[in-house]
């Protein structure tokens, strides 16, 4: 397995916060195994710490755990073991005398958590907080993997709303940074893996680089003991509870039914609400031209964020009977045979991201960058590149999920359907991506493979 790797800018940020006068708390959050932990504990190796992760049980289970956890800051005068905290404000105002004679960190892992048996807890931070304007040598950051409780700590009407020094959503690695974790695949194999498991840390560690991919598809997804087969629905659940209708409508958009109406076909109600709740939660994404405004396109199209989530949803759960009766055998074939047609979504988001991240070379005006399709659905464009305070249109490409692409024909393709998005294509840029190479390409044609996508940036 892989050590701790990358997340260099959330390291310096958090060292920022550390090194602050004032003494707020931090907030970090992200989805089940993006890092949190990891992050947190690589950022405190050098420093006093206390850890506690929340449960969910009662607020005397809570404590007696805490207690346990800062048991080496027991003085003569109380042994934590013992004595344990009687409540949160003993704790909070122990940890700070304490924290008086050196800097100490409190880490409330699985924050949420701890609200089950405490609900008065975020008030009484916040008092505490108030009442002696932070202490200056005690840090604490609140952690949690439930993206709607953690958002909701930080809307207006929340007890601590306004008293973060520090908010950090930790995100999924992309694409050039999964070289770091997955350093013995060839970039094809690595473009693969991001597309079925996602730039989830944990998942890519779990990842056999010594074993085929129909290997790893058996070992970690195809039964229901295998480590991530139920993980997709752990996640869901983390965010969603039991809802059926929201389970319905992410399946339903998974399935290719990704307009509004059909949505709404499939799961037989209307499912407005429901879209707004997981465009929140930020479990899909509207999909509309870059070039469109979102307040006066009409189209709703919908789309999974996580490549994880849609691999889960679109693929395994088509074949869940047989997953669940034991069968990989029987299933993987099938799995295999999905895998290109599945890949074309993941390969485009790829291609968008690195062109992201070349942005300063295609334009220093650079503002957006996204997929473009005409109003009747047509003449779809992969990427869009729009620059300048007019958002005016300088590159189009397009990715192809194929070992090899001839690059002419492609061209030819691109400067046709370019004829409705701006008066003359000759003025625009062209990029083109493939898995492993581009033949044929002009010189002035940017060409992208997996080689460039999928390898880490200097």
């Amino acid at each position: 397995m892989a050590g701790f790797v990358n997340r260099r800018s959330e390291l310096a940020t958090l060292d920022r916060w550390w090194k602050a006068e004032r003494s707020r708390p931090g907030l970090i959050w992200g989805r089940r195994r993006v890092g949190k932990t990891a992050l947190i504990t690589h950022f405190a190796q050098d420093k006093r710490m206390v850890f506690y992760t929340g449960i969910g049980g009662t607020a005397e289970l809570e404590l007696q755990g805490l207690s346990e956890e800062a048991a080496f800051l027991s003085t003569p005068e109380r042994d934590l073991i013992e004595q344990p905290f009687r409540d949160w404000r003993d704790a909070f105002r122990f940890l700070a005398a304490r924290a008086e004679e050196a800097p100490l960190l409190l880490v409330l892992d699985e924050f949420p958590e701890l609200l089950a048996g405490s609900p008065e807890l975020p008030g009484l931070m916040r008092a505490e907080l108030d009442r002696h304007g932070g202490q200056p040598k005690l840090k604490i950051l609140l952690s949690g993997s439930s993206m709607r409780a953690m958002w909701q700590m930080q809307e207006y009407r929340a007890p601590l709303y306004g008293r973060f020094d520090l908010t950090m959503q930790l995100h999924p690695f992309r694409p050039h940074e999964v070289s770091e974790i997955l350093t013995r695949l060839s970039p094809a194999d690595r473009a693969l893996v991001y597309g079925i498991l996602g730039g989830i840390p944990l998942y890519l560690t779990m990842w056999d680089q010594d074993a085929t991919i129909g290997e790893n598809l058996t070992r970690l997804l195809l039964s229901g003991e295998t480590p991530l087969y139920n993980e997709g629905k752990l996640v869901l659940a983390t965010e969603l509870g039991s809802g059926r209708l929201t389970s319905q409508v992410l399946s339903a958009i998974a399935a290719g039914r990704t307009r509004f109406h059909e949505i709404a076909d499939a799961v037989g109600t209307d499912p407005t609400r429901t879209i707004e709740r997981l465009t929140q939660l930020r479990l899909i994404d509207r999909v509309i031209p870059v070039t469109e405004d979102p307040a006066k396109h009409r189209r709703r199209i919908y789309r999974i964020r996580d490549s994880f989530l849609r691999f889960h949803l679109g693929v395994l759960m088509r074949y869940h009977s047989r997953i669940e009766a034991g069968s990989p055998e029987t299933v993987l074939p099938a799995v295999m045979s999905s895998l290109d047609d599945f890949m074309g979504i993941a390969w485009e988001q790829a291609f968008r991201d690195h062109l992201s991240l070349r942005a300063v070379e295609i334009d220093p005006e650079t503002v957006d960058i996204g997929p473009w399709w005409r109003g009747d659905g047509k003449d779809e464009l992969d990427a869009v590149v729009l620059a300048g305070r007019g958002r005016t249109p300088v590159l189009v490409g397009e990715a192809k999920w194929a070992k090899k692409v001839r690059a002419q024909r492609l061209l030819n393709r691109m400067r046709t359907k370019a004829t409705n998005l701006v008066d003359d294509p000759e003025t625009l840029r062209f990029a083109i991506a493939a898995r492993e190479s581009v033949e044929d390409a002009p010189e002035e044609v940017w060409t992208f493979t997996a080689a460039d996508i999928f390898s880490a940036r200097a």
